[in-house]
């Protein structure tokens, strides 16, 4: 990468991040383009160099964020391990992000998954349901995980079960030390994981 394109992309990144934080302390709404160029120690000006606008930052957060989760699934998939671990090393990725950079999950939990600016932002969403989905039905295929059930619902049901804990820890609600966090990945790993397996199946639908 040339010097100047890797400047411009570490000063974009600087932005970015400076945004995280001034969203997560205050809120996106409360939040305004000065805030976040006095947390990033920039001129006010320079913000609009990189982004039209606030909304713009916000998208780039969510679009960048959620880009780096389908390469992590698909590196988790290839791999090599069981299915079932594979689900169980996403669940650790997803929910550890909580203890690694929980500015961040505050954004997403908060500001992003539930925002109206987002609704025709879905596309990196349904990708990372795919890639759970293909965990599944590979899991299907090698017999490891019941054939009975609907792959894309179950990855619905996995990374529902995830962003319900994320949301309790990002409100306050649960209880969020290391142990817990760890107590929670083996809960939905247990649960949903678990009841994937052949010896759950029930009758088919």
């Amino acid at each position: 990468m040339p010097d100047q394109t890797k400047a411009q992309e570490d000063k974009r990144r600087l932005l970015l991040d400076a945004a995280v934080r001034v969203f997560a302390r205050k809120g996106y709404h409360a939040a305004r383009v000065g805030d976040i160029a006095e947390e990033a120690g920039v001129a006010y000006g320079l913000l609009y160099h990189y982004f039209s606008s606030k909304e713009e930052v916000l998208r780039d957060v969510f679009r960048e964020t959620w880009r780096a989760l389908i390469a992590t699934i698909e590196n988790v998939e290839r791999a090599g391990d069981s299915p079932r671990e594979q689900l169980r090393k996403v669940a650790e990725i997803l929910l550890r992000s909580w203890r690694r950079e929980p500015d961040l999950v505050r954004v997403l939990v908060l500001e992003v998954t539930r925002s109206q600016l987002l609704a025709g932002e879905m596309d990196e969403i349904v990708a990372s349901f795919s890639a759970i989905q293909s965990i599944v039905e590979r899991g299907q295929a090698d017999g490891s995980i019941r054939s009975d059930l609907d792959a894309r619902l179950a990855s619905y049901v996995f990374y529902g079960a995830i962003d319900e804990l994320l949301t309790g820890w990002v409100l306050g609600r649960l209880p969020d030390s290391e142990e817990d966090v760890a107590r929670a990945e083996r809960t939905v790993v247990e649960i949903v994981a678990g009841g994937l397996a052949p010896e759950h199946a029930g009758a088919p639908a």
